[in-house]
């Protein structure tokens, strides 16, 4: 007859007594498999709720982080070139084609260019193709929201299609972004959400992405519970980082 495995999942161990504590680790001789509670939403949900990080937790991100800084992040850096130039050399007549649209749409300027957070928390600058009208931040920088009145005509299909974002090819290539990885956000908004979220600061022991694994599982979001749940999945990035995933 086939056991069957069974799961338990423990919050945290350490605020068990010493009684307690063996007495979960004998479940693992009768055929428990005993799991950490991030342990299981790793391997069920895909990410890691910010409600159960502890302090000591964040070292395995350091870690981890640490332990790819060889062989793993020299091999990602390496398909962050190869693949950005092929991508440039195939999607470069569609850019011009787009570019013309954008110009002739309102005479206004074909690219926008951005200040970014970084790995580290260093600024940079990102390019990507114009979606909004000229004046569109004239009354101060506002969350970019998926139905927005700024946006223009080409602009609503180049951000359907993700074709603005394009550009940060180049990016890529010079070493700023990688091809996956958190999304960067603007400096103003950045400081908001690190005062609002915490361990929010662990998205830079990374490079951004113009893509990532929140991008993927999440839908497109523009307020701070938004940021706060694209964050949980930036983690289990980070902390479960390979050039695999």
């Amino acid at each position: 007859e086939k056991k069957l495995m069974k799961n338990i999942v423990v919050e945290n161990l350490s605020s068990f007594d010493h009684i307690s504590q063996k007495e979960v680790m004998q479940l693992n001789f009768k055929g428990f498999n005993v799991v950490s509670i991030i342990n299981w939403c790793e391997m069920v949900l895909h990410r890691i709720p910010l409600n159960f990080l502890e302090a000591e937790e964040l070292l395995n991100f350091f870690s981890n982080v640490n332990r790819n800084n060889s062989f793993q992040i020299r091999l990602k850096r390496i398909g962050d070139i190869f693949f950005s130039m092929i991508l440039i050399l195939l999607l470069l007549p569609l850019l011009i084609f787009f570019a013309f649209l954008i110009y002739f749409e309102d005479r206004g300027p074909i690219f926008y260019f951005q200040k970014r957070v970084g790995k580290n928390g260093k600024n940079f600058n990102i390019c990507k193709l114009r979606t909004m009208n000229i004046n569109a931040e004239k009354d101060g920088i506002q969350w970019s929201q998926k139905v927005d009145s700024r946006i223009t005509k080409v602009g609503k299909f180049l951000r359907s299609t993700r074709i603005d974002e394009t550009p940060q090819l180049f990016m890529v290539l010079c070493g700023d972004m990688s091809l996956i990885g958190p999304r960067p956000e603007r400096p103003e908004i950045d400081e908001t959400l690190k005062e609002k979220i915490p361990f929010y600061e662990l998205r830079y022991l990374v490079k951004p992405g113009l893509s990532g694994w929140a991008q993927v599982n999440y839908p497109y979001g523009s307020s701070i519970n938004d940021s706060e749940a694209k964050l949980t999945y930036d983690f289990f990035y980070i902390k479960n980082f390979s050039s695999w995933l």
